[in-house]
């Protein structure tokens, strides 16, 4: 079994940063890839992006140059760094644990965190 819980979302004005956190236990973290997520109001929960064990990372196209996902091993934690925020980026960020690349499209994984929102004014 997996927990991840996730901290930092909140309110930012257009143009600002957050950095969202999302500390996992459980599994041998090291090993594993982790994805970010989101759900706008109204919409079905959509790919952000994910950092590989071997930290390479990818963004689905609205979110490139903008958004930075790292991770920290030693912490057990994966970030989501978003910066030039846009209202549109409005949702609820999810993190996902062991997200799989599979003929085209990144697939999560079995486990989430909780959820935290983001709400970008304009």
């Amino acid at each position: 079994q997996v927990q991840l819980v996730e901290s930092g979302g909140g309110l930012v004005q257009a143009g600002g940063s957050l950095r969202l956190s999302c500390a996992a236990s459980g599994r041998t973290f090291s090993s594993y890839s982790m994805g970010w997520f989101r759900q706008a109001p109204g919409k079905e929960r959509e790919y952000v992006g994910f950092i590989s064990w071997s930290r390479s990372t990818y963004y689905t196209d609205s979110v490139k140059g903008r958004f930075t996902i790292s991770r920290d091993n030693a912490k057990n934690t994966v970030y989501l760094q978003m910066n030039s925020l846009k209202p549109e980026d409005t949702a609820v960020y999810y993190c996902n644990f062991g997200p799989t690349y599979v003929g085209g499209r990144t697939l999560p994984g079995d486990y989430w965190g909780q959820g935290t929102q983001v709400t970008v004014s304009s």
